[in-house]
C-alpha cells in the first residue's frame, strides 16, 4: 500500500492513543466506552506505524505532501 499520512497526521494519531491510554488507566473511561477507545487507539496505532490509513483511500484523502 502506498502511504498516506504525513507527520503531523501520525503524530496527532499518536498523541490521540496517549489520551485515550491515559483514559482508560486512570479509570475515567470504563466499560464500553472504555473498549470503543481502545479498539481507536489500536487502529490509530497501527496505521500511524504503517503510514497509510484505509478510510483515506476511498476518500481520495493524502497528507503525505507528495
Amino acid at each position: 500500500m502506498q502511504k498516506n499520512m504525513g507527520a503531523l497526521d501520525r503524530g496527532l494519531r499518536l498523541a490521540a492513543v496517549v489520551v485515550i491510554a491515559t483514559l482508560v488507566v486512570t479509570g475515567t473511561a470504563t466499560g464500553v466506552t472504555a473498549l470503543a477507545l481502545g479498539t481507536l487507539a489500536v487502529i490509530f496505532t497501527l496505521t500511524s506505524s504503517v503510514g497509510t490509513c484505509p478510510l483515506y483511500l476511498p476518500l481520495g484523502l493524502n497528507t503525505c505532501g507528495r
